[in-house]
């Protein structure tokens, strides 16, 4: 499986998702520096929405095989500008979060994703596992894919 790391705002999601990718108790953690783990990388939200703090994210996404940016279905704004994809030498998936919420608006957080320049993006909920499997399958193909083409 590929290593996937976790980029967003300050809950997007990022932590819960890691949770549930990893099979473990959902419950709420605030992640306050990276956790570097086998198959994933969390990160804090500050890290994307502090300028000088955003050179880490940069150095740790060389340690992963994917980037996956996380847009909360709920969130305002997003962090991530137009075709920012083009500056990665990895695999970018889009990862919309919090899809149930009553003040989701999906379609919005999906053109977010769009514009910076994801072509593969997954909707998912954390908390019922919708949507998670579709994740892990990709880091899965995703492999399996690059070890054909080696």
């Amino acid at each position: 499986m590929k290593k996937l790391i976790l980029m967003g705002r300050s809950e997007s999601g990022k932590t819960t998702l890691k949770q549930a990718l990893l099979k473990e108790k959902i419950q709420y953690e605030k992640t306050q520096y990276i956790h570097y783990g086998d198959i994933l990388i969390d990160t804090p939200g500050e890290y994307a929405q502090t300028h000088h703090l955003g050179y880490a994210l940069a150095l740790y996404a060389y340690e992963a095989d994917v980037v996956g940016l996380l847009v909360a279905a709920t969130e305002p704004h997003t962090l991530f500008p137009p075709n920012i994809t083009c500056v990665v030498n990895r695999d970018v998936i889009g990862i919309i979060t919090k899809i149930n919420d009553p003040k989701a608006n999906v379609p919005l957080a999906e053109l977010w994703l769009r514009n910076a320049g994801c072509r593969d993006i997954f909707s998912v909920d954390s908390v019922t596992g919708e949507g998670v499997e579709a994740i892990l399958a990709y880091l899965n193909q995703s492999k399996n894919k690059t070890t054909e083409t080696e």
